[in-house]
């Protein structure tokens, strides 16, 4: 199981009305088939009433082995169905990797 499939059912539990798991890896510095920066979308009703911060900590609980052991970036979306249809059913394009190897000298 890729970690992509892990993160798409882990999830599950929040029961999302959309689920999203893009892998953004290719646009960073690392291997090929590197599965290490996501950008998860979840639209779920468990986030109804609550804050930004109270979603991801919800989402990063679930995910805490991932991000411990494989993960090195997480870009989390978190919305109702309400707020997802306000914004068009569309979430922010990631932003292009700056680069920041640790091989890189300055």
């Amino acid at each position: 199981m890729t970690i992509k499939d892990t993160i798409e059912s882990k999830l599950q539990i929040l029961q999302p009305e959309i689920l999203e798991v893009i892998n953004e890896s290719n646009n960073h510095n690392v291997p090929p088939g590197s599965e290490s920066h996501f950008k998860v979308i979840v639209v779920s009703s468990a986030f109804q009433g609550k804050m930004l911060i109270a979603r991801h900590r919800i989402v990063n609980e679930i995910l805490v082995d991932e991000l411990a052991n494989f993960i090195h970036a997480l870009v989390l979306h978190t919305m109702t169905m309400e707020e997802w249809l306000k914004k068009g059913g569309m979430s922010h394009r990631s932003p292009p990797c700056l680069g920041g190897s640790t091989s890189e000298k300055n």
